[in-house]
């Protein structure tokens, strides 16, 4: 899961770019990256690993001249960890291309192989995105003949992109001497919005990126969602235009963007994310008081800060207190997207601190958005237990995580899932609760969708296993246990430099 955000405007763009990805830090922390075009048509670019804060440096924002640039947070699925996959990724032919990309593409060992034996293309990393880029700016090289690059041509390059590649995409790009182009998967998948904002000088500036709260907070107007296959073009000189350019489109955004991914003050598809977890709350809040009632619940305590909204609803439904049973340290990264199984064990100890006061002889509900490999759960649960609680109940607004994802979330592995091939009474066993509650995906589906009645199917392939591109296969997973290894080896070899790093030092 990554962060993209594009703008072209008719000032200096790097502060607005900054900004903006400042408050998309939640869809990747592992590193970020700017990109702008200056007024030599010449690319600047500043990326690498590390937080937006950490990473741009007053010297860097100099350099990053330009009124038309492009950003990206990563939050690395493909590939491994090194700066050298931070993004936008370019090229220099033709014309001089840069690119981001959101989500995951699932014929990437197909289309790199194409690129090498039919293109003379070399892709120099193990990302995705730069074979997106590749293909992107092959298209665009067979129409170099041209006096000059039209909408229309671009327009037809991104139509053959569409028909070459398979996934979950949401895309900015930028071409030398032309402008910016966003681009979203035929099935919608990842999300992406399209804003305007009228400068000091009454002209009006444009700006893509992945959820709608980027747009807000830079003084952007939401005007819609980029559709699934559509492809919209802003030239240099402000003028934008759009069209679909794929056949059979359909709407199939993520569920699990409402869950856990996007931020609760963002609206992706017209879909409201506070309102779908408040719903989410109410549907799981009337399961408990009507399958539950068994339970002694004395307290309703949110595990921070995903689950906040949707524990409060829960309460309400239940008609039990709502407290504040954990304190957050703000300043350690989300456990989930942390690499390594000890990693995100270590830090939750550093992330969350109990509140003795509201466990000490309590029956408490602990509610948390979902449960991934249940690591994290069962170090919750015992310290709920060493604060005091009598009894712990958990509740998750996500049913059973069953199944690998595939579309940019990092879970591809069936065996790091806890719900994968065992029952609920297996599960809570072994995260040691005393009652787990799931929701079910029929009301999930319904609390999300009630903001907006025509998405008739969700991407829910981690609750469901169906995958919507329907290419997922026996090829398909050993490429990707191969490159994990690939990945788990080179963790391995920065892990014991480090140790023996320290030790010297």
């Amino acid at each position: 899961m990554c962060g993209v955000v594009g703008i072209v405007g008719f000032m200096p763009i790097n502060q607005s770019i900054y900004d903006a990805l400042t408050v998309l830090q939640h869809r990747g922390q592992d590193a970020a990256g700017i990109c702008t075009i200056d007024k030599l048509n010449c690319f600047r670019l500043r990326k690498a690993n590390g937080l937006v804060k950490d990473v741009f440096e007053n010297k860097h924002m100099k350099y990053l001249k330009g009124c038309i640039g492009i950003g990206h947070v990563r939050y690395p699925t493909v590939g491994n960890s090194s700066a050298s996959e931070a993004q936008p990724f370019y090229v220099n032919s033709p014309y001089g291309i840069t690119l981001a990309h959101n989500g995951n593409l699932t014929n990437v060992h197909e289309l790199r192989k194409y690129l090498f034996e039919n293109s003379r293309r070399h892709v120099n990393t193990d990302s995705d995105s730069e074979v997106l880029l590749n293909i992107f700016a092959q298209e665009l090289s067979y129409l170099q003949h041209r006096s000059s690059l039209k909408f229309n041509d671009i327009f037809k390059a991104v139509a053959a992109v569409h028909k070459q590649i398979r996934g979950a995409y949401a895309v900015v790009s930028m071409i030398i001497g032309h402008g910016i182009v966003a681009f979203r998967d035929p099935n919608g998948i990842r999300p992406l919005v399209l804003g305007k904002r009228v400068n000091s000088h009454n002209r009006i500036e444009y700006m893509v990126a992945s959820e709608s709260v980027a747009l807000d907070m830079i003084g952007f107007t939401f005007i819609r969602d980029i559709l699934p296959g559509e492809a919209i073009y802003i030239n240099q000189q402000g003028k934008l235009f759009s069209r679909q350019c794929a056949k059979n489109p359909k709407n199939n955004p993520c569920l699990f963007e409402y869950v856990y991914f996007a931020r609760p003050d963002s609206f992706l598809d017209k879909i409201s994310v506070y309102s779908a977890r408040v719903r989410m709350g109410t549907k799981l809040g009337n399961k408990i008081s009507r399958d539950w009632k068994n339970l002694n619940i004395d307290v309703v305590i949110p595990i921070p800060e995903t689950s906040t909204d949707i524990a409060l609803e829960i309460a309400h439904i239940i008609n039990k207190p709502y407290r504040q049973g954990f304190v957050k340290n703000r300043y350690v990264g989300r456990t989930f997207i942390m690499q390594g199984k000890n990693l995100r064990r270590i830090a939750v100890k550093r992330k969350l601190n109990t509140n003795r006061a509201e466990f000490t002889n309590k029956n408490v509900l602990l509610v948390d958005d979902s449960i991934v490999r249940g690591t994290t759960s069962k170090q919750i649960i015992a310290m709920a237990r060493e604060a005091g609680a009598k009894n712990v109940y958990l509740a998750s607004a996500a049913p059973e995580i069953r199944f690998p994802n595939f579309y940019g979330i990092n879970m591809p592995n069936s065996t790091e899932l806890i719900a994968y091939g065992r029952e609920v009474e297996e599960i809570r066993k072994l995260i040691k609760a005393d009652a787990l509650i799931f929701q079910d995906l029929d009301d999930l589906i319904a609390a999300v969708r009630e903001d907006n009645p025509c998405i008739t199917q969700f991407e829910c392939s981690v609750f469901n296993g169906v995958y919507i591109t329907k290419d997922i296969n026996k090829y398909y997973l050993e490429n990707i246990q191969l490159l994990n290894r690939k990945k788990s080896k080179m963790f391995s070899y920065h892990a014991e430099n480090l140790e023996l790093y320290n030790e010297e030092n």
